[in-house]
Order: structure tokens, then sequence, then C-alpha cells
């Protein structure tokens, strides 16, 4: 009865590391062995099947659903990127340290490829799609053109809930996106958007410090220190 539950406590636990990877990185060791191992059978199956690099120190939900063929490949290049469940990507797509895509989300690389720079954070529902149809009035959408440029992130982005981004934008190192923006042009470093389309509300060097400042992060104003 014991060993029941203990497993079917393990399969709660997986469950809840799925859908909130951030958990998978902070385990007490007595989780960390099954845990890794799990992660490792997971992996394993994604390199087989599929066009993928995967860095160590990484987490993939196995109800995550990554599409990699032959000249589209998903690129995890450092540790801590973690891809949650029902998550969609579909490459080419380069995700680098520390990137998290939350559950739902869902990206496309078409042919230009996205790119999603150190530590930055897709939410929920969020939708990259690097591909756009042609919308000439003499046919049908389904049989317009299809064009790509390609999806470029910088560091430090965060992509709020089902927020969208088109074709041929480029996010500045530390952008933020609203919740629910569509995000039709670049967006400068710093910078805060919302709305549909998306402006520029804000700016991240404006807000107060925490006091806890990162390297990574340049100093709030360069202009005042």
């Amino acid at each position: 009865m014991d060993e029941d539950l203990d497993a079917r406590r393990r399969e709660q636990h997986k469950l809840r590391l799925s859908w909130m990877p951030w958990l998978y990185f902070t385990l007490k060791p007595r989780h960390r062995a099954w845990a890794e191992a799990w992660q490792r059978e997971v992996q394993a199956r994604l390199r087989e099947l599929e066009t993928v690099e995967i860095a160590e120190g990484c987490f993939i939900s196995p109800d995550a659903r990554l599409f990699a063929e032959p000249g589209r490949p998903i690129r995890l290049t450092g540790p801590g990127v973690s891809i949650a469940a029902n998550v969609f990507v579909h490459g080419p797509v380069v995700l680098e340290a520390g990137v998290s895509l939350n559950a739902r989300a869902s990206l496309d690389g078409g042919a230009g490829g996205i790119h999603i720079g150190e530590g930055s954070r897709i939410a929920t529902g969020a939708t990259l799609y690097a591909f756009d149809h042609g919308l000439a009035p003499d046919r049908p959408v389904r049989s317009q053109p299809v064009t790509s440029r390609g999806i470029i992130l910088g560091k430090d982005v965060w992509v709020g809930a089902n927020a969208g981004i088109t074709d041929g934008v480029r996010l500045g190192d530390h952008a933020v996106v609203g919740m629910g923006a569509v995000v039709t042009r670049d967006v400068p470093a710093w910078a805060i958007v919302a709305g549909t389309p998306a402006r520029i509300i804000g700016d991240r060097r404006e807000r107060p410090v925490t006091g806890l400042r990162d390297p990574a992060c340049s100093p709030p104003d360069d202009s005042q220190e």
C-alpha cells in the first residue's frame, strides 16, 4: 500500500514539474536523483526521434511537443533551459542558457528561425511565429506565398502570457512584452511594450532597483553612475 502511494506521489511530482519546470532546478537531493534519471530518458527519446541538441542541465516536459526534422533543428545551447507541458516548438529554433518556455507557449521557426537569448522568459500561451502569408485579393489565403524573415529575442527578455510576436521582429536585451500584446515591429532594449499592436509604454531602467544587481544587467542608468 505504501509503495503504491509513493509511486502515485512520484507521478504527481513529475506532473507538477512538467507544468512548473522552474521547480526542477531547486529539487531537494532526495528527489534530484530520480528526476535527473527521468529527464535523461525523456531527452534520449527526443534525440533518437528528432534533430535536437540538448545541453546538460535542461528540463523538457514529456508532454511538450518538439518537432525538428532535418534542416529544422532545435538547439538548447546552455544549461537551465526549461520547456513545460503542452509547449509546441517547430524548428529551426535556438534557445540559449536559462530560457524558459512555459505551458502552452507555441513557437514555429518557419524558414528564418527563432533565436531566444540567454535568460529570456516566454510565459504561458505566448506565440512566436516566424513566417507569414501573403494577402493578395486574387487567391485564397491557403494558396498565398509564405515568407519568413525570422524572430530574434535578446537576453533577459520577458514575453507575457498570451502575447504574440510576428515574423521579422527583433526584441532588444531586457525588453518586456505585456500580457496579450501583439508585437509587429522591433522593440528596443529595456523597453516595456503593451497593446495591440504593441507600443512602448515604459522603460525598465526607470523602475525602482532591487538593490541586488545581477552582473548580467547593465546599471539602471549609466549617465548617473
